[in-house]
C-alpha cells in the first residue's frame, strides 16, 4: 500500500510546457509503473502535447478531455500566477495539488490553504519536490530522472517526511543501501507555511499498513515539530517507530538567521533546534546525530537485526 498516490493517480501539470515542467513530466511518465498524466495546462496553447500529454487552456478543458475526474495537479507556474492555477484546480475537483513554484507570498499560500481546506482537498508544498511510491508513481521532481529515482528509492516499511526537497533523496538512499525500502517519501516543502505538516500525514502513514516506521528531517524555525509531538503523544492511532534527523544545529547561536529554506527563521526559543530536539526526545521520537545513524537505529526502533 501506499499514501496520497498509487498506481491509478491521475494527474495533471499545470504549466506543462515550461522547460521545468516539461522535464518533469517526462521523468513522471518514466518512473515506475508510468504515471497517469492525463493533461497539461498553459494558456494559449491549447492543441500542443508535451511528450504525448495533450495541452489545454483551462483545467476544465482537461477534465473535460478526460471525461473522469482527475485526483491530481502538480503546479509548475510562475508565483505570481500559482494562486489562480491552485484556484483553479481546486474549483475544478482537483484533490491532490503538488505545488513545485517557490517564493510564493505567503499571504497567496495561506488563501490557497483555506481554500483546499474548505473543499476537502490536500495541498503538498510549496517549493516541494512532490510524492513518490518506491518502483511505482512519483508525482513531481522528487528523485530527479527515472534512472536516478530507481536506485535511491526502494519499495519496503519506512515512511520518508522531509522539509527538504533533496534530502528526501539523500534519507531514502540512505535506508535503500542499508536495505530499508521506503512505502511512500513525500517533499513537504521549506516554506515558512506550507499545505500539509508532518502532523497532519502521520494519520495517513497510521492507517497504512505497509508502513512500519517513519524517518522526518527537519529544520529550526516554525512549530511544525511540536505539532508532531502532540499527535504522537495524544492522538496517535497506531505507535509507529519515528526517527528524526535535525538539520541546522548551529543555529541556536544565530538567531534570526534563514538558514536554506525560507520556513527555517528562528523566532524564539520554541524554533531552536535544541528546543525542538529535546521536544522529539520527550514523545519518544529518537533524533540522530547523523544521517548515517538513521538506519540503524530505525532497525533498531522496528526490532530488526541491523
Amino acid at each position: 500500500m501506499s499514501i496520497l498516490i498509487d498506481e491509478s493517480t491521475t494527474f495533471i501539470v499545470q504549466g506543462i510546457t515550461g522547460r521545468e515542467a516539461v522535464n518533469l513530466t517526462r521523468e513522471c511518465i518514466d518512473y515506475g509503473r508510468g504515471a497517469q498524466v492525463v493533461g497539461g495546462v498553459t494558456p494559449g496553447r491549447k492543441g500542443r502535447d508535451v511528450h504525448g500529454v495533450p495541452v489545454f487552456d483551462t483545467v476544465e478543458q482537461a477534465v473535460e478531455h478526460h471525461g473522469a475526474s482527475i485526483k491530481g495537479s502538480v503546479v509548475t507556474v510562475p508565483p505570481a500566477f500559482t494562486k489562480d492555477a491552485v484556484f483553479e484546480a481546486i474549483e475544478n475537483g482537483i484533490e491532490l495539488i503538488v505545488i513545485v513554484t517557490e517564493r510564493i507570498p505567503r499571504g497567496d499560500v495561506a488563501q490557497m490553504v483555506e481554500l483546499a481546506s474548505r473543499h476537502g482537498a490536500r495541498i503538498i508544498g510549496p517549493n516541494c519536490l512532490g510524492i513518490i511510491v518506491p518502483d511505482v508513481i512519483k508525482m513531481g521532481g522528487i528523485g530527479g530522472p527515472a534512472k536516478d529515482a530507481a536506485k535511491a528509492y526502494s519499495p519496503g516499511p519506512v515512511g520518508v517526511i522531509s522539509r527538504s526537497g533533496g534530502m528526501t533523496t539523500e534519507m531514502s538512499s540512505t535506508l535503500t543501501a542499508a536495505g530499508l525500502g521506503q512505502s511512500t517519501a513525500v517533499s513537504i516543502g521549506g516554506d515558512a507555511i506550507i499545505g500539509s505538516s508532518y502532523a497532519e500525514l502521520m494519520p495517513l502513514f497510521e492507517q497504512d499498513e505497509q508502513t512500519e516506521a517513519i524517518v522526518i528531517y527537519t529544520e529550526p524555525g516554525g512549530r511544525m515539530e511540536a505539532e508532531l509531538a502532540r499527535h504522537v503523544t495524544e492522538e496517535s492511532t497506531r505507535k509507529l517507530p519515528i526517527v528524526a534527523f535535525m538539520a541546522g544545529r548551529f543555529m541556536d547561536e544565530m538567531p534570526g538567521m534563514s538558514f536554506g529554506h525560507a520556513g527555517t527563521i528562528v523566532e524564539g526559543k520554541e524554533d531552536t533546534a535544541a528546543e525542538k530536539i529535546e521536544r522529539l526526545a520527550s514523545a519518544g521520537i529518537v533524533v540522530a546525530e547523523e544521517i548515517a545513524e538513521i538506519p540503524d537505529l530505525v532497525k533498531e526502533r522496528m526490532g530488526v537485526a541491523a
